[in-house]
């Protein structure tokens, strides 16, 4: 190791490595520069430029070249995954036929932390006679690429975090804050809803956090999960419950209903137990005498996510899923939740 790498890693009293104590300086950097990204009237219009476009059924064409580029990529990637149609296009290969991935009726956003890349300028200048409206996301303000844009957004004056102050680090993490602010602006605007997320990441843990819990659940009314009336005496309740076929698991909980078919109650393995190592007498009561009232329930239109959250904050294994009438629709399991792979076994 040469005594350069090793002095890097030398801890000082606090036990604080150089190399973590520059580490913390550029996340300092890089978090002064979003801090201070001015939003102004200019941002306002830049929201409306897209939701418009968006509107028409328009696609917002985002280009940037180099670490630009690389930001403008995953800008675009944002705004189309939360209902914004967009592409990006390269600004070398727009000059080499991608023009035409541009349409009428579209809006661009190019990216240039100096404004005056020469490919992104000359890509503008292209744009300019078909009018199609333009955004451009840049530095310092005075640039080629301001004076050709409809919309400038600018994240000011920004010191690199690099030790040489050259290579790009505040002013990309800048371009992407910002950006990121532009198209979820655009998704609130648009009033994208945690129903089109779901719509446009089915898979992964997003798609399945989102997933529908009645879809999601294994123990349904009318199908695998009986009701239980709260006067039925707590053996009948058990043989009912019970499977058809003994080699089916058997739901985790009794659902206990009223004389409406309103859930009241449920009976889980730690009601048993409390009774086992109680009066033996209460093993032959009417169910509802010993049952939790009232449980923690979910409506049939939440989501995964909702589950998840509700068993955490409570450590229950097991939720009545009920209807706008609180009539039971199904139970979840924490083993349904596992087998999604959205929580640990």
């Amino acid at each position: 190791m040469s005594k350069t790498a090793k002095d890097d890693n030398t801890a000082d009293a606090d036990g604080k490595t150089d190399a973590r104590a520059f580490a913390q300086r550029v996340l300092d950097a890089e978090a002064e520069a979003v801090r201070r990204i001015p939003l102004d009237d200019h941002f306002d219009a830049a929201v409306q430029l897209v939701t418009k476009a968006a509107e028409r059924h328009g696609s917002l064409v985002v280009s940037g070249l180099g670490k630009s580029g690389h930001i403008g990529q995953k800008l675009s990637a944002t705004f189309a995954s939360t209902g914004t149609p967009s592409h990006f296009v390269n600004p070398v290969e727009a000059v080499h036929g991608d023009l035409g991935r541009i349409r009428a009726g579209d809006a661009t956003l190019l990216l240039s932390y100096s404004g005056n890349t020469e490919e992104i300028v000359h890509l503008a200048e292209l744009l300019k006679p078909d009018a199609l409206p333009m955004i451009a996301l840049v530095g310092p303000e005075g640039s080629d690429l301001e004076k050709l844009a409809d919309v400038t957004l600018h994240v000011g004056d920004v010191t690199e975090a690099c030790p040489n102050e050259l290579a790009p680090s505040s002013s990309t993490t800048a371009m992407l804050a910002l950006g990121d602010a532009l198209a979820l602006a655009v998704s609130r605007q648009r009033r994208f809803s945690a129903d089109d997320f779901a719509k446009y990441h089915p898979g992964g843990g997003l798609g399945r956090q989102l997933t529908p819990i009645t879809a999601a659940m294994r123990f349904r009314v009318g199908e695998n999960l009986p009701l239980i009336h709260e006067a039925m005496p707590l053996p009948q309740a058990f043989k009912l419950a019970q499977p058809a076929d003994p080699s089916l698991r058997r739901a985790g909980a009794l659902v206990v209903v009223d004389d409406h078919g309103v859930l009241v109650g449920v009976f889980t393995d730690g009601d048993l137990r409390r009774l086992t190592f109680g009066d033996h007498a209460d093993m032959n009561a009417p169910i509802g005498q010993v049952m939790t009232r009232d449980p923690r329930c979910l409506l049939d239109d939440a989501v995964v996510r909702d589950a998840v959250r509700l068993m955490r904050e409570t450590r229950i294994d097991e939720l009545p899923v009920v209807d706008a009438q609180h009539q039971p629709v199904g139970l979840i399991d924490v083993q349904d939740l596992v087998t999604l792979k959205v929580i640990d076994g």
